[in-house]
């Protein structure tokens, strides 16, 4: 963690990586098509969003 708050940018690959699974989660849609079927996506500009939000959060965090 120290090296992804300095800025490293393979450390803070690792940090997404491990958050790659809970992201997806966390922007997958409910679609339906034309005829009324459910189906599931990951919205794409979602999951770009909440990794940006995690990369500053991860670029901001001070070690005491």
């Amino acid at each position: 963690m120290v090296s992804a708050a300095s800025g490293d940018v393979e450390a803070i690959n690792r940090i997404l990586k491990h958050y790659e699974g809970y992201i997806a989660v966390l922007s997958t849609r409910k679609l339906y098509d034309e005829y009324g079927n459910l189906h599931y996506c990951v919205d794409e500009t979602l999951r770009r969003r909440l990794e940006t939000k995690l990369i500053t959060k991860i670029l901001k965090f001070k070690i005491a």
